[in-house]
């Protein structure tokens, strides 16, 4: 390994914050004792602040220091960061975008002319569309929820449940989801001594305690299947139900997360639970199969509004 991936390597390590033995990170990096410490030596003079202790179970540590040192990336970790930048400015996080923005341009900056043509071809041939009517959240909210949940640490605020009055919530936040333009934390209740999944746009000022706890086992497969759950148990004003002659498998990909699928003779049965039926009319037209409404009776009628709609506007002359 050459001494520049293996610096790359040694701080990707490190990173993790955990206390490394000198002998273990030496066997990681395959380098003797010696020169792990003229690899650490370097990063000092980086600006990273790496703790060491000596002695035979001596080892190492990256302390989280309060200024930012100079980034060592990869070519694949710069273009993903970069992407993400380009992402995110057309997303759910109030303010986020200019702020986007404006970091994208100091990272791209920073390339070399390899991966700056690279990004300029993600730049020139995508167009960017922000996502209307969902809901935001505070990037505060966020960030301290993500941290609280990196370093096991009890916090409090107030929440606003549907169609209920504010209350204080005292929680244990395991981690958060990310579905769509909703953001979810996934917590043990202290209060109500539950898992609960709280959407962070209804969260308000979240206040950290410093007190630490022991993380639970969570009963879901993981936190995306918790929320899913929760979110398939939500009273709904419709519920959905469409028989498709497509595959199940088809289906599935155009439902997403959204709704279940399953596999009859001559295709499938697509179910969801909603409170708008303009997101089961975009997934039938998307699939462009043949299908039947069960139910409910108001989807039926707006389908055939929408045909007619287009009826008409594909039978006008242009």
């Amino acid at each position: 390994m050459d001494p520049s991936a293996r610096m790359l390597r040694l701080l990707s390590l490190l990173q993790t914050h955990r206390y490394w033995p000198g002998e273990e990170l030496s066997e990681r990096l395959s380098v003797s004792p010696r020169t792990l410490r003229r690899d650490i030596d370097r990063l000092r003079e980086l600006g990273y602040t790496v703790d060491a202790s000596r002695g035979v179970a001596g080892g190492y540590q990256l302390r989280a220091g309060a200024s930012l040192p100079p980034l060592l990336l990869e070519d694949e970790e710069a273009v993903a960061i970069a992407v993400g930048l380009r992402t995110s400015a057309a997303g759910a996080v109030s303010g986020m975008e200019e702020t986007s923005v404006q970091a994208l341009t100091k990272v791209i900056a920073l390339m070399p002319p390899r991966l700056r043509r690279r990004m300029d071809a993600v730049r020139s041939q995508t167009d960017n569309a922000a996502w209307g009517g969902g809901p935001v959240i505070d990037p505060d909210v966020l960030t301290t929820l993500a941290q609280a949940c990196r370093d096991d640490e009890l916090v409090r605020f107030g929440y606003t449940a549907r169609d209920a009055d504010p209350t204080e919530r005292r929680v244990e936040p395991l981690r958060l989801v990310s579905l769509g333009r909703r953001w979810y934390l996934v917590a043990y209740d202290r209060d109500r001594q539950d898992w609960r999944s709280f959407r962070l746009d209804r969260i308000g000022e979240v206040t950290t305690t410093g007190q630490r706890y022991r993380p639970r086992e969570l009963p879901a497969a993981d936190a995306v299947a918790f929320v899913q759950s929760g979110i398939r148990r939500i009273p709904q004003r419709y519920d959905v139900r469409v028989r498709v002659a497509t595959r199940a498998e088809v289906a599935s990909r155009a439902v997403g997360q959204w709704g279940e699928v399953q596999e009859v003779d001559g295709g499938c049965v697509l179910t969801m639970n909603v409170d708008s039926l303009s997101w089961p009319v975009m997934v039938l037209a998307q699939l462009e199969a043949e299908f039947t409404v069960e139910s409910p009776v108001e989807l039926r009628e707006l389908v055939g509004r929408v045909a007619d709609r287009f009826a008409r506007a594909g039978t006008r002359p242009s």
